[in-house]
């Protein structure tokens, strides 16, 4: 559950009431994911799902990378934009959890063009020479600055890039945040805003998208 969702949960529901219905494997993941994780919050959700489809979709990409898999939400979620010859890398660590992902890549109709990784980010980006056309980020949070100083040079002109979770609760309005991820969110988000290569909008969505495009 996001700050804004806390805030205001009806408001929430009317905005899932009014949008486009969630794709049945999509409703089964989230049902399986809220029965089988101890942080099911943490999967990306309806509301944030249907964004990601859309801009996916408007974007056609051939080339996808999402770091932070969880238990797949997302991932099915920007494959259904992919292009006709399109792939999506999407990396995790938490072997525990791998399962649940494969099962319903597996299931899906985009099995064949979703490469799973049970790999370290950061060493991913810095030994892969692959432009990426769209990227979602939403892992660990002590390493979004790290994570966007690295994939800067892995982006071309009109790519894009989200960030989930840079409101961080209403965190990131805190003066001194003794927090680590705090910290390092509030970083990011000056380290976009200031950089211009790109043009970016934090979205209010949930827990907040740093939504950027490279110029």
């Amino acid at each position: 559950m996001s700050f804004f969702e806390e805030k205001n949960p009806e408001m929430d529901r009317y905005l899932e009431t009014h949008a486009s219905s969630e794709p049945e494997i999509l409703r089964r993941l989230r049902r399986e994911t809220y029965h089988k994780t101890t942080q099911p919050h943490m999967i990306s959700g309806y509301q944030q799902g249907r964004l990601l489809t859309i801009i996916s979709q408007m974007l056609n990409p051939v080339n996808v990378l999402e770091i932070g898999t969880f238990t797949g939400y997302a991932t099915l979620c920007l494959a259904a934009g992919l292009a006709k010859n399109g792939k999506i890398t999407t990396l995790d660590i938490n072997e525990d959890l791998a399962y649940l992902p494969r099962k319903y890549f597996s299931e899906s109709e985009y099995a064949d063009r979703i490469d799973f990784r049970l790999q370290d980010a950061k060493g991913f980006l810095k030994e892969t020479e692959e432009v990426f056309d769209l990227v979602f980020i939403d892992a660990d949070k002590e390493n979004y600055a790290e994570y966007f100083r690295l994939i800067k040079p892995r982006l071309k002109s009109g790519s894009v890039v989200m960030f989930d979770n840079v409101l961080w609760y209403g965190k990131v309005l805190e003066d001194q945040p003794k927090q680590k991820a705090t910290r390092v969110i509030k970083e990011l988000n000056d380290l976009v805003a200031k950089d211009e290569d790109f043009e970016n909008l934090i979205l209010p969505l949930r827990d907040g998208v740093n939504f950027l495009r490279r110029k």
